[in-house]
């Protein structure tokens, strides 16, 4: 399955990578048919950097940031978001500020945020920080997290996304669809490589993926 990766550089910084595998790939939620490798970009230092300073471009000068919310062992990439976005500038409107990271529990499949950092949450302005969005599940969960302890979202991002917004909630991402020629996700019942006996070849997500 490695003998097949492709990697595909990011138009504005050609250090940020992704390794695509084309294929048959179960998620969670769907069947799609690349698997996504984000583990450079999310846990070599430089690289998760520069993602980073990417992603700040869409709310530095514009939206007020209190916490950033890490989803798919993000937590990295969000550490340098954070550093980014309070640095002092020009129309920064977040210079100086302690902006905190946090990531949900997920005790029996739900979201859970513990009592020691719900006020980091509640009535602030919250960045969630995603891996990847193909159908948007994990981010509509997420947003649920959010808004059920108080917090207020100011922006949604995302190193791959498939989607353009969920919601009314635009998804800033460093990739998306377009990036992937033919990049499809379906529904397990109409996923037309099951359809033609074609094997899965692993079952994956945002840490990675399992051979079968």
């Amino acid at each position: 399955m490695e003998s097949k990766v492709v990697q595909i550089h990011c138009d504005k910084s050609l250090e940020i990578v992704l390794n695509v595998i084309p294929g048959h790939f179960a998620t969670s939620h769907s069947h799609v048919n690349y698997y996504i490798d984000m583990t450079g970009i999310k846990h070599h230092c430089q690289i998760a950097r520069q993602a980073a300073e990417f992603m700040a471009q869409k709310y530095v000068n514009s939206v007020a940031v209190d916490t950033i919310v890490c989803m798919d062992g993000c937590e990295v990439i969000g550490a340098f978001l954070a550093e980014e976005l309070s640095k002092s500038g020009i129309s920064s409107m977040n210079e100086g500020t302690d902006i905190k990271i946090i990531t949900p529990e997920y005790p029996n499949g739900r979201l859970v945020l513990r009592d020691n950092v719900q006020n980091m949450v509640r009535n602030k302005n919250i960045l969630l920080l995603v891996a990847s969005a193909t159908t948007g599940e994990t981010i509509r969960r997420s947003l649920e997290c959010i808004h059920y302890y108080g917090g207020r979202v100011a922006g949604v991002s995302a190193i791959f996304s498939a989607i353009p917004e969920i919601g009314n909630v635009a998804i800033n991402s460093i990739f998306t669809s377009k990036n992937l020629p033919n990049y499809s996700t379906y529904s397990v019942s109409e996923c037309p490589y099951c359809k033609n006996g074609q094997k899965i070849d692993a079952i994956i997500n945002s840490y990675g993926y399992s051979k079968i």
